[in-house]
This record gives structure tokens, C-alpha cells and sequence, in this order.
């Protein structure tokens, strides 16, 4: 079962057992956990959980997760995926993470764009939507220059994953129309 989408800078391919260790390097950063729900400290076991699960959720359809391959160096450098996946009101959750050390270089745009493709033109999604802390700028950022439209805000509904701070979750939305508009090919 291989699936890739392939990018100008990288490759979306679903995660085989052989990647645990390469999917571990970069996940153990607090700055990129602190926004996600993985674990942390995020384990070899854990990602050997994640990439059985994954392959699972994609022969039933139910979700596609996919690690984030940079084609210059084969070096897995974060994941995406579309989540809860919604067949019958055609919707789905997307959901990402990338290394630090790679943020600011446009392969998150590069991604989300292929990922968004897969869901409106391969899967048919009528709308795909995400989650973000408040304090995520970044993130925040990503998903409006796609025209995804803020749709709720749930205060203090999060808790810091580093504090006992609590902080608004932010739900955006992005229907397959208002792609189609702004679609980066």
C-alpha cells in the first residue's frame, strides 16, 4: 500500500514501520509539540503505535496520514494528514507538524497545498477543516493565505502542553469552492 504525493521540495508517503526512528528525531522538540496532541516525550514505541494505526485508518478509509519527506535528503521532517474522515457530509479534519529547523522555508505551504489537492480533487471532500491554539501565529498564518475562514473560537478550551496556562482553540474552515479560487496548482 504506497501512496505519495509528490511536491516540488517534498514527498507525502504513508509512514512504513522501517520510519519510527526517522519519524522520532524531530517530534521530541518542545517547540514543535507544544501546539500538537502527540505524546512528549514522544517514544519509539509511540511512533511504532502511529504508523500501525495510520496504514489501518487508510485501508478503512478513515483517515491519511502521511510523513512529510524532504526529496533532497529522504529525511522525514514532520507529518500531515487528513483526520476524521467524514464520508457522509464528504468533510475531514487536517492536521500537521513540521521540525524547527525547517520552519520559515515554505515546505509547510508545499504540504498543506498537496494535501488539500488530495482531499478536494482525490477524496471529493466538500469541506476540510482545523484546529489551532490561539498563540499559534504561525499556523494561523498558514491556514488563512489558503482562505480557510475562522468558524469558532472555544475559550480557554485548551491547556499548555508545557504549562498550566489555558488557551482558546480556534477552529477554521475551508470549503472546496473557496479552494478551487485561490487552488495553488
Amino acid at each position: 500500500m504506497v501512496l505519495k504525493l509528490e511536491g516540488e521540495r517534498i514527498i507525502l508517503k504513508i509512514p512504513e514501520q522501517k520510519d519510527a526512528k526517522k519519524i522520532c528525531k524531530y517530534i521530541n522538540d518542545k517547540a514543535v509539540a507544544r501546539y500538537t496532541t502527540l505524546p512528549h516525550p514522544y517514544k519509539l514505541k509511540h511512533a511504532k503505535e502511529w504508523i500501525k494505526k495510520a496504514n489501518k485508518n487508510f485501508r478503512n478509509k478513515t483517515s491519511y496520514e502521511f510523513s512529510i519527506i524532504l526529496k533532497e535528503t529522504d529525511e522525514i521532517i514532520g507529518g500531515i494528514g487528513l483526520t476524521h474522515v467524514d464520508k457522509n457530509n464528504k468533510n475531514a479534519e487536517v492536521g500537521y507538524w513540521l521540525a524547527r529547523k525547517y520552519w520559515g522555508q515554505g515546505l509547510a505551504k508545499e504540504a498543506l497545498n498537496l494535501i488539500l489537492k488530495f482531499g478536494f480533487k482525490t477524496l471529493k471532500l466538500h469541506k476540510i477543516y482545523a484546529r489551532a491554539y490561539c498563540i499559534n501565529k504561525r499556523s494561523i498564518g498558514l491556514l488563512k493565505r489558503f482562505g480557510f475562514k475562522l468558524e469558532g473560537n472555544f475559550r480557554k478550551h485548551l491547556k499548555g502542553r508545557f504549562s498550566d496556562k489555558w488557551y482558546d482553540e480556534l477552529r477554521f474552515g475551508l470549503f472546496r469552492e473557496e479552494w478551487k479560487s485561490i487552488y495553488i496548482s
